[in-house]
């Protein structure tokens, strides 16, 4: 997230950067931005892919998810925007002010708050994405399963996008706005990897059973069950989510209300 005492780059185009180049991407709707390990590794962000609206297979992706949905690590919105769009019941969160802000002028519902603080409808929704990189929130996998597991109702869904690679790994990372080392970057901090077989490696000890595979338009997905124990909780009140969208502080959110 930018701050107020943003420290000013300028690339060779003449155009000005702050130091949070992701913020700055997605103001501008493009890139080139990517994720760079310490080693040098850099692996390209889909920047303009994020920005537009949702594609074909961002769709059929949508169109698997059941009741109200909670896109983890909404980004610019376009998936959340989306379901909106289609009446559902959504909310987008994430760490991101500049993303939030996007989504919101999108029309799109969202929350500037992390997965790992208070949300709205904690245990009530009824499905979960995790889409477009965003399982490697946090650098612990198997700590965000369990998170998403305690937002999602008993029996609940999760759809994750995972890596067209069978890869299982975490590192420290910065976000860069090009290949070179000079320009702004962001601070680091700790992302993960996975593909198909890591997730699964992962979810299966944690009580989440595979519903699906599948992969289109070069993108791989998967959709896991949570573990079932009860089937009496209520899908979150879409006037409660809509009245949070906001805010920061998890004191004020509008509680969501029990059944």
């Amino acid at each position: 997230m930018s701050t107020a005492h943003e420290v000013m780059a300028r690339d060779p185009g003449g155009h000005n950067w702050s130091a949070d180049p992701y913020a700055d991407a997605l103001r501008a709707g493009r890139g080139p931005l990517f994720l760079r390990r310490g080693d040098g590794w850099l692996l390209p962000l889909d920047v303009e892919r994020w920005c537009a609206r949702a594609d074909a297979v961002d769709r059929q992706v949508l169109d698997r998810c059941e009741g109200a949905v909670l896109d983890v690590g909404c980004g610019p919105g376009r998936l959340v925007t989306e379901l909106a769009a289609r009446g559902r019941t959504a909310l987008g969160v994430d760490v991101s002010e500049a993303a939030v802000d996007r989504t919101l002028g999108l029309g799109g519902p969202a929350l500037w708050r992390s997965v790992f603080e208070p949300l709205p409808g904690e245990g009530r929704w009824n499905t979960a994405l995790l889409l477009d990189d965003n399982l490697g929130i946090g650098g612990d996998p198997r700590a965000l399963l369990r998170r998403v597991a305690q937002l999602l109702l008993p029996g609940g869904l999760l759809i994750a996008e995972t890596a067209p690679v069978d890869v299982d790994e975490r590192a420290d990372v910065r976000i860069v706005r090009g290949t070179g080392t000079q320009g702004a970057t962001g601070a680091a901090f700790p992302w993960a990897r996975l593909g198909t077989r890591a997730l699964l490696r992962y979810a299966s000890p944690l009580g989440w059973h595979t519903a699906n595979q599948w992969s289109a338009g070069g993108r791989c997905f998967v959709s896991l069950r949570s573990r079932s124990t009860s089937n009496r909780a209520e899908p979150p009140n879409s006037t409660a989510v809509i009245s949070s969208q906001r805010a920061r502080n998890p004191s004020a959110d509008r509680p969501v209300a029990d059944s």
